[in-house]
């Protein structure tokens, strides 16, 4: 099995000039396809240093993945570090070297010296093309090392990784296939969420699991590697199944839609209509749903109701309400939603009040959020939440909370029908 290494090359990483996210889009595909990486290296436009780095990299990984310093100047010298430290001779890449000068005689451009570089490679590489730029990739086993170069640019190096390296890379595990499947998780953070399965992630072998959080979800990627996709399937399975009954109250999809794309389409297939009341959110719940095609059809409309006098006079929340609850209340945002169903003759309508800094508002602290549910013929639900971070935070977070709870009453009905997501 592959233990995965990455050492980005480039002075300008280190100086800060440009984030490496080379590395992360890196690790994200080996994940994809059950390739384990350890640890990222950053090191800058220096042989002795990269030949350090090298060397202790192959001690304990065997495969070592190089981004950068493939370029024509003095200060690209990945390649011919690593050389040093295989003991092998760089050559030249003929027919890579003729698409390079095809490529300034095409555009009549006179072709320095220096870019014979680009062409240049570790005896016993196989080429990766560079569908983007000049600098051809390259792959290569030593001493039970398999070692990938690729360019320092992400233009270059993402074509070249998904449409090259990766089936390289497949190539080696002989006889095996790789297959992942992705469940989508929120209403928990990613820390609760481990919590509840670490005995599952403590006994992982294959297949893998791989959570990760991203904007108020969490994500585990199961991936498992067989003889083929049938067996791959039969391996994930019973985790899949396990995971789900330990966290069904969060586990809201399978593959790559968000809550909010899950929301859409179920109130949609149900021919359910929606409204919104937003006042910390400021408009947000209502532009993640006109962001989706065909929210017309589901998504009636919704008022920003920022101001009390907003509230009062447009939804109708008592002024007494305001005045002895407050705008950020279980009494506020109750009137709120149950005011916008009536207002916009919806099957639900949703309304968020809270104080996202960063002041506290009304003698209640930063964070503090009411999200109001209604239905046609149903008691209204009031959650109350206490989130923290920063203003663009508390409002992001509370509308994605607020799908999460619009997820959850959807789920309920499902199961009131029968019915499932999955």
């Amino acid at each position: 099995m592959f233990k995965g290494e990455i050492i980005a090359v480039g002075t300008e990483l280190l100086l800060g000039q440009i984030a490496n996210t080379n590395a992360q889009y890196i690790s994200k595909k080996m994940a994809e396809i059950g390739v384990p990486i350890f640890y990222h290296h950053t090191v800058g436009d220096n042989s002795d240093r990269l030949k350090e780095v090298i060397l202790q990299a192959k001690k304990r990984s065997n495969l070592i993945i190089f981004t950068g310093g493939l370029g024509p100047t003095q200060d690209d010298l990945t390649k011919e570090a690593a050389a040093e430290t295989m003991n092998r001779k760089l050559i030249l890449d003929e027919v890579s070297f003729n698409k390079i000068k095809a490529f300034f005689q095409q555009r009549n451009i006179f072709m320095t010296d220096n870019n014979k570089k680009q062409a240049m490679v570790i005896e016993g590489s196989t080429i990766f093309p560079n569908l983007q730029g000049l600098a051809v990739g390259i792959g290569l086993n030593v001493d039970r090392v398999h070692y990938v170069f690729l360019p320092g640019p992400p233009r270059e190096m993402k074509p070249m990784l998904d449409q090259y390296v990766i089936p390289w890379i497949k190539k080696h595990y002989s006889g095996f296939t790789f297959f992942s499947k992705v469940m989508r998780f929120t209403g928990i953070g990613e820390a609760a969420l481990e919590e509840q399965i670490i005995d599952i992630i403590n006994k992982q072998d294959n297949p893998t699991i791989a959570p990760l959080a991203n904007n108020g979800e969490v994500t585990i990627r199961l991936t498992a590697k067989a003889e083929d996709e049938a067996k791959a399937l039969s391996l994930i399975h019973p985790i899949e199944k396990e995971i789900h009954q330990r966290l069904e109250d969060y586990h809201f999809a399978n593959g790559e839609d968000n809550i909010e794309q899950i929301v859409f389409d179920t109130l949609k297939e149900r021919k359910l209509t929606i409204s919104a009341s937003e006042s910390i959110t400021g408009g947000l719940i209502g532009t993640r749903f006109t962001s989706i095609s065909g929210s017309s059809s589901i998504y009636r409309g919704g008022i920003i109701c920022y101001s009390n006098d907003i509230k009062h006079r447009v939804l109708q929340v008592p002024q007494n309400v305001l005045n002895t609850k407050g705008a950020v209340s279980f009494e506020t945002a109750k009137a709120l939603a149950e005011n916008t169903l009536q207002l916009f003759q919806t099957d639900i309508a949703i309304s968020v009040t809270g104080i996202a800094g960063p002041e506290a508002v009304e003698e209640k602290p930063i964070g503090l959020v009411y999200i109001g549910l209604s239905e046609v013929g149903k008691q209204t639900v009031v959650k109350e939440l206490h989130l923290s971070g920063s203003r663009d935070f508390i409002q992001s977070r509370a509308a994605k909370i607020a799908f999460y709870y619009l997820w959850k009453k959807l789920n309920e009905r499902c199961k009131e029908t029968n019915e499932s997501f999955f």
